[in-house]
């Protein structure tokens, strides 16, 4: 009865279901494989004998006959002397080779590196990259094993892993300057590119593109930088405050005080700036204010106050505080 209850398979085949999907255990319960049975391997496919834990054949796209021809490894195994009369039993694995494009790739926190105008930097970086698989057996061995099925998403934390570090690797190894390297994120994506693609060799894959799409500092970082930007645009300071005092004048007429305000206001900044640049000269000591005068023996009272001036709304020119009309030119105040 045991022996009615299986169920005998002659044709082999699998299609993918969905996308993401790189091994696949073909179901082998309670079944086994006829002598000339066939096995459908479609294009961006492969498919693996196992047999009792160990890897037997490895079959490319094509349709094949299973006999002791086409199964060397398996006939060995099994020690057939010329072809198998009884049907047998077989773990069938079937591997996407098709290209997983469009996997993300980015830094989870800024690495540090040696940079030959800012010394060390942080920097961060984000791209895609694509995929497949190259050397099933070695997938097998090393990755996928004997789960019934193996998705991108269970390798891409190990893969972006790896980028990362080997990225870290060229980055210390690179000479591009830090502000050069978006003028050459093709070439730095190659390079990368070309240091990974032992890694993937080893666990059974093939890197196939690899694509830098941004690099930059983290936002504190790059605030400095727009910071020194900014001062190498603006060049000569003093042609540039001038350029400032001219814009606000319109605005300064405009407002109450007029012109006058601005006078005074600029004036007032002078004076500080004068005073600013005389103490950090060195070995000049600051003017000393005038000595009291003496008379008589005793002292003399201090000078009365200067009387009070303001700037003409109209000339610009100083006049007592208190006058309603200007001397020089006669508007009112």
């Amino acid at each position: 009865m045991s022996f009615l209850s299986k169920q005998f398979i002659d044709v082999i085949q699998w299609t993918e279901p969905e996308d993401g999907i790189l091994a696949y255990r073909y179901p082998m319960e309670d079944m086994e494989i006829q002598n000339g049975g066939k096995l459908t391997v479609r294009d961006s496919q492969m498919a693996v004998f196992v047999n009792e834990g160990r890897i037997a054949d490895v079959f490319g796209p094509g349709l094949y006959t299973l006999t002791t021809e086409t199964l060397p490894i398996l006939t060995y195994l099994m020690n057939w002397d010329k072809a198998f009369k009884s049907p047998f039993k077989s773990d069938v694995y079937y591997f996407s080779t098709r290209l997983q494009t469009n996997q993300r790739w980015g830094t989870a926190t800024p690495i540090t590196i040696r940079d030959k105008e800012f010394g060390a930097v942080r920097v961060r970086g984000y791209g895609i990259y694509a995929y497949k698989i190259a050397d099933a057996k070695v997938f097998y061995q090393k990755i996928s094993g004997t789960r019934d099925l193996y998705r991108v998403g269970d390798l891409e934390g190990q893969l972006r892993n790896t980028i990362v570090a080997r990225m870290t690797d060229t980055f210390a190894q690179s000479s591009v300057p830090f502000l050069d390297m978006a003028a050459n994120q093709g070439a730095l994506g190659q390079k990368v590119a070309d240091n990974m693609k032992p890694a993937f060799a080893e666990l059974g894959l093939s890197l196939e593109n690899f694509v830098v799409e941004n690099i930059s500092m983290p936002d504190e970082l790059q605030q400095l930088l727009d910071q020194r930007i900014g001062m190498n645009m603006i060049g000569d300071m003093g042609k540039y405050t001038q350029f400032q005092v001219a814009q606000s004048l319109p605005v300064a007429a405009a407002n109450e005080g007029g012109t006058a305000g601005i006078g005074v206001g600029l004036g007032a900044g002078l004076t500080m700036a004068q005073s600013m640049i005389n103490a950090l000269k060195p070995g000049e000591a600051p003017p000393a204010g005038p000595a009291p005068a003496t008379g008589g023996g005793g002292p003399v009272a201090p000078a009365a106050p200067a009387t009070e001036t303001k700037f003409c709304i109209n000339c610009g020119k100083g006049i007592p505080k208190n006058a309603k009309f200007c001397p020089e030119c006669g508007s009112a105040q």
